[in-house]
């Protein structure tokens, strides 16, 4: 899989911890990239799409119906030495869960007002860095959910930042990453395309699958 141009039968590239910009931020070592790499390989699971190469934007990863995303995803973190940002409330940082937590690129939230909300505190965290992705699900549960959440799309727009979307495929067995979508200001408009983007992908849970995606 070091293989910069390699590819899958359908013509798809493969995407390897290689061929990514030298502006993605990263982590892990040839060590836990090879972890990742088996992982996915005994799962059989492959990474396609287009290598990401900005130091900066916001990651939307979906359909989200399972637990298995989540193992999918870790592997795919790892196999890429690819550091993602996800947010929790302040709260679970306390004691040594907390130092857990920092070790493994989870930001802190915090309600106070001084600090702003969510967006606000993400959008601080993408002005103070040189290099950060934040990975929000936009359906925000694993259940059906009704409609997707916009925060990330706000902070994208707040921050300056593009989108990238990560597509979870078990029908192909395989974690798409697509080219970085540059939010217009046009929520409706925009969010249809991003949704065109997961139409017809096969889930963990089909009975699961937000409603926008059916």
């Amino acid at each position: 899989m070091g293989d910069v141009q390699a590819r899958q039968p359908s013509g798809e590239p493969l995407i390897t911890a290689e061929n990514m910009g030298p502006l993605v931020p990263r982590r892990g070592t040839p060590f836990s990239q090879r972890m990742g790499l088996l992982w996915l390989r005994l799962i059989g699971w492959k990474i396609t799409g287009t290598p990401p190469t900005v130091a900066k934007a916001v990651l939307i990863g979906a359909p989200h119906t399972s637990n298995r995303d989540g193992f999918v995803a870790a592997a795919t973190i790892l196999a890429l030495r690819l550091r993602i940002t996800v947010m929790a409330k302040a709260e679970l940082f306390k004691g040594p869960l907390g130092t857990f937590f920092r070790w493994a690129g989870v930001m802190p939230v915090y309600r106070t007002t001084s600090r702003g909300g969510q967006a606000e505190q993400a959008v601080a965290r993408f002005e103070e860095s040189e290099s950060v992705y934040i990975g929000i699900a936009p359906e925000g549960t694993r259940h059906a959910s009704a409609k997707w959440k916009t925060g990330f799309y706000h902070i994208a727009v707040k921050a300056g930042v593009p989108i990238i979307p990560f597509v979870l495929d078990f029908g192909r067995k395989e974690l798409r990453i697509t080219p970085p979508f540059y939010p217009t200001g046009d929520v409706e408009a925009d969010l249809a395309h991003l949704m065109d983007i997961y139409r017809g992908v096969i889930p963990a849970d089909p009975s699961r699958l937000s409603l926008p995606l059916r």
